[in-house]
């Protein structure tokens, strides 16, 4: 079968939306992004260079191969910034035998939310280092000014052919945060049928983390400490039940690529991704409000005159299932459309939908690529946005974590790219990114509170490819 080698290549020109996904999904889920089995599929689009003439490539076999990249991302009203250099190097030791090294560094900062709800008065937190406290407003979201942290991720990728018909890639990942640590390995086997226009990957990886959050580790529903207090010291740690914890994440991926015709590459995979040990947000808290008729009726929950705020609690083991389909067509006119679709569902009660579409110009030397992209969850089962001074003492799990309630997120992006002498790239994305959630207005004074703002954000991906 005569195969459009254009259409192939694209199919593995990820770096970049993986490095931009990498930072969005770190200020998603607060967790260490490590290095995916999508890309262990990928190789497997990559395999289906094998046998194919390439004479650029042939010539530059003992060549390095470097991509250089930046994201910087920006939420509205002085929330999250971050910022991601990224630099991806490869070794061509022949036409299928490489050697990938990808350091990346990323630094964030800004204003977290808690968790809390908003109020109709003035609010105080303790830190959750237990030094010091911060306040807001009355009717603004609650919002930890301290947010910091920053991130230094190392990998490598071997990938090989077996002979004719197989191949392998094995890898290793180590990423360090101030208050976290990721140590990984992945590998996969991919099998060639039909003069390699199918390829069928198995992939896996397992990575072992620990988590040392400022202050320690709270136990899950104690109530939070008073700040100011005569007897704070010993509210804290009572409320602790350790300085660190950690979880093991294992993920197991079966992927099918094919070459539909000269024009047309798709590609399907299921995963399943399996967690267990510490999974809690140490920084989360939820607010329990009073709802007994009277003066507070549907405001915070006092004690001795002090609001009452409880650590969440979640699950200590999550199973997540996801199906991906991708489909990528060259027009005639050399133009490439790009389309994928994933479905994840998992044991707390999330669903997810997530729609992509890109569309690629090429213009000479020069391409223009417009993304469209969709994303709506359901909420977990054990989300709330809050509990109430009568139900609080009876939940088993809770979080009113944004990133686990109902949502919708929108994402808008272009793409430029100059192709220049020598095979080297420049390019540059600048994407929109909104983030719309939902659910119970409340009652009492709630009704009056922003439950569920929508967060905005920008971000700009600048790189270079030599």
């Amino acid at each position: 079968m005569a195969v459009d080698l254009e259409v192939v290549v694209v199919a593995v020109t990820k770096m970049t939306s993986q490095t931009e996904q990498a930072v969005a999904e770190h200020q998603l889920t607060h967790e260490t992004s490590k290095a995916s089995l999508t890309m262990l599929l990928a190789s497997a689009g990559c395999a289906l260079l094998a046998g194919l003439p390439n004479q650029a490539q042939a010539s530059e076999l003992d060549n390095w191969d470097f991509d250089a990249a930046t994201l910087i991302y920006a939420e509205s009203d002085s929330r999250v910034t971050a910022a991601e250099p990224v630099i991806s190097a490869t070794r061509n030791f022949d036409s299928e035998t490489k050697l990938n090294l990808k350091l990346a560094l990323d630094t964030l900062t800004g204003a977290s939310p808690s968790g809390a709800t908003p109020s109709d008065q003035a609010q105080t937190f303790a830190r959750p280092s237990g030094r010091g406290d911060y306040d807001i407003k009355a009717g603004e979201q609650p919002l930890d000014d301290t947010f910091r942290d920053s991130r230094a991720a190392f990998s490598a990728t071997w990938s090989a052919p077996i002979n004719r018909d197989w191949a392998y890639s094995a890898g290793g990942y180590l990423s360090s945060e101030h208050d976290y640590r990721s140590l990984g390995v992945n590998g996969s086997i991919s099998r060639y049928l039909n003069e390699k226009n199918t390829t069928i990957t198995l992939g896996g990886s397992f990575s072992s983390d620990s988590i040392d959050p400022e202050g320690g580790l709270p136990i899950g529903l104690s109530a939070m400490a008073v700040p100011g207090s005569a007897n704070f010291d010993q509210d804290f740690s009572n409320s602790r039940q350790g300085s660190s914890d950690d979880k093991t994440i294992t993920d197991f991926l079966v992927g099918v690529t094919q070459v539909i015709n000269r024009r047309t590459l798709m590609q399907f995979n299921y995963s399943i991704s399996a967690s267990d040990g510490y999974l809690t947000d140490p920084y989360k808290i939820v607010s329990v409000i009073d709802d007994s008729s009277g003066d507070n009726y549907g405001g915070n929950y006092q004690v001795n005159g002090q609001n009452l705020y409880i650590y969440e609690k979640r699950p200590d083991t999550r199973l997540k299932q996801a199906l991906y389909w991708q489909t990528k067509y060259q027009r005639e006119n050399s133009d490439i459309i790009d389309f994928s679709y994933r479905f994840m569902f998992d044991d707390w009660g999330i669903n997810s939908h997530t729609l992509d579409l890109k569309y690629r110009w090429q213009l000479g030397d020069h391409y223009l690529e417009p993304q469209l992209r969709w994303y709506s969850q359901s909420a977990a089962d054990f989300y709330q946005r809050y509990t109430t001074a009568s139900d609080y003492q009876n939940v088993d799990e809770i979080s009113a974590d944004y990133r686990l309630g109902d949502m919708d997120t929108y994402t808008v992006g272009l793409r430029y790219g100059y192709r220049m002498a020598g095979g080297s790239e420049l390019y540059a994305r600048l994407a929109l990114y909104q983030q719309q959630s939902s659910g119970s207005s409340g009652f009492g004074k709630l009704k009056e509170q922003a439950l569920y703002p929508d967060t905005t954000a920008t971000m700009l991906t600048v790189g270079y490819k030599f």
